[in-house]
């Protein structure tokens, strides 16, 4: 695994922490922001893998779903959660008055865990 997908893969990790002590604060909004953010993190890890890096959230996420679930080597679920989380993430960060709630931000932290584990074996046989 080079380097730089270390240190995004470290950067999720930081990001599901953060999401976790958000979510023990009271803050279900930017616990899903942070929860989302490490998947995307994991997700750019992997692109690197392929040699692309993308500016834009939409062109991660079609890459991804491309070159690794239509590809076969990830499972779909990761594409779908981290598309909700996506989804979700935008609700929480500029809706005036969210409806994201506790059990909505730990069921994306749930996902955000899975999807880094998985991220970070695939990056170590990747090699």
């Amino acid at each position: 695994m080079n380097a730089e997908s270390r240190a995004l893969l470290a950067k999720g990790r930081r990001a599901i922490q953060a999401a976790k002590t958000l979510l023990r604060d009271g803050d279900s909004d930017f616990a899903v922001s942070r929860a989302y953010y490490a998947m995307f993190y994991v997700a750019e890890a992997l692109l690197l893998t392929k040699g692309l890096r993308f500016q834009r959230h939409g062109s991660v996420h079609a890459a991804f779903g491309e070159h690794f679930v239509k590809a076969g080597l990830l499972d779909q679920k990761f594409h779908r959660w981290l598309l909700d989380a996506f989804d979700q993430r935008i609700i929480g960060d500029y809706g005036v008055a969210s409806d994201l709630t506790a059990e909505d931000a730990a069921q994306v932290i749930g996902h955000g865990e899975e999807f880094i584990t998985t991220g970070f074996q695939y990056l170590e046989h990747a090699d």
